[in-house]
């Protein structure tokens, strides 16, 4: 049996409900009117009604003046927890990655407008590339942010370059659209990103998603430009597909059978 949005349903119905308002208001970007959710939902408004109640009360959902319902900042500090395991999870595969490879292994998440890293295993070489642990980076300039952008629609990704522009931080960075939508719809058909120089002089990096996350994700390898060759990236782009799968496959929710 299946709730209104399509989740299956055999848990507690009303934890269920509140789960299934959470992700809607976060699908929303955080912030919805009443008529919305129930509009997404299927959910009557007085059930919807008392159940953001519960949720404000607790401090998972506020009300604002506008009388449009947000997500509250509680859920602050869940973020934040499951952010570190999922760094615990993704540290076999990361650690996989770099001995195989020999260079520096990232995993990064979607954070509004940005990337943000948050796991990574560094290479055994005196010289290696790292990037420090809940940095944040722009999603033109990066391998992990130019593959999570190509998870997103043409529209989508001219709404956020309109917000952030697109700033060279290289020579070599993209700066111009007709030609980061080029490059956006190579990424979509080869199944993942190269930074070439276009965050850091002389770092080259091969990025690709793990598909199925409920927020965006990235894993990269990253090394000097001297080491990172075109047969590095042919070597690296299958066991970065391998990692991606097996992390969410992991990562995935299964519903036991009653």
């Amino acid at each position: 049996m299946t709730g209104p949005s399509g989740r299956r349903t055999g848990g507690v119905q009303s934890v269920e409900r509140s789960l299934e308002l959470l992700e809607l208001l976060a699908d929303a970007g955080g912030d919805v009117t009443l008529s919305q959710l129930a509009a997404s939902s299927g959910l009557p408004a007085p059930t919807i009604h008392r159940l953001l109640r519960t949720l404000a009360a607790a401090g998972y959902v506020r009300q604002e003046e506008s009388r449009r319902y947000a997500l509250g900042p509680r859920l602050i500090r869940l973020g934040e927890a499951a952010n570190r395991m999922l760094g615990t999870w993704a540290a076999p595969h990361l650690r996989s990655l770099m001995k195989a490879l020999g260079e520096t292994a990232n995993l990064a998440l979607l954070d509004g407008d940005e990337a943000v890293y948050v796991a990574q295993v560094q290479s055994q070489h005196a010289m290696r590339i790292f990037t420090e642990v809940g940095r944040h980076v722009s999603l033109h300039s990066t391998g992990v942010g130019k593959a999570l952008l190509a998870l997103k629609s043409d529209e989508e990704v001219r709404a956020i370059l309109d917000r952030t522009g697109m700033p060279a931080r290289t020579p070599r960075t993209i700066t111009r659209r007709r030609k980061f939508f080029e490059e956006l719809a190579s990424i979509r058909a080869r199944g993942y990103a190269i930074d070439d120089g276009e965050q850091e002089v002389g770092v080259r990096c091969v990025a690709l998603t793990v598909a199925g996350t409920p927020t965006p994700t990235a894993l990269s390898v990253s090394g000097p430009e001297a080491r990172i060759t075109d047969d590095v990236v042919a070597n690296a782009v299958p066991l970065l597909q391998q990692a991606a799968t097996e992390l969410a496959a992991e990562l995935s929710y299964q519903e036991r059978e009653s």
